[in-house]
């Protein structure tokens, strides 16, 4: 039951960093939802690293969104200057 609440909850988030930085961004639900879990993942580890968080601790939300807004611009950034 974990992981399906926490493809849910990526697919949320990686929504939401979609409709903040609104553009052309390949993939569907599924890449969507990797996404949003990947920004969870990267918001907790620089959460942990910067103190925010303890071992083991989960990512907020907030952070998760601008987790995969981080990882959204990377990639744009990437894809640009690989064109």
């Amino acid at each position: 039951m974990h992981y399906l609440w926490m493809c849910i909850i990526g697919l949320v988030v990686g929504l939401l960093a979609k409709l903040i930085m609104p553009g052309k961004d390949p993939g569907g639900i599924i890449v969507t939802m990797l996404l949003g879990i990947a920004g969870s993942f990267v918001a907790g580890f620089l959460g942990r690293a910067a103190g925010w968080y303890q071992p083991g601790q989960g990512a907020g939300f907030i952070m998760s969104v601008l987790g995969a807004i981080l990882l959204l611009l990377l990639y744009r950034l990437l894809r640009r200057s690989a064109a």
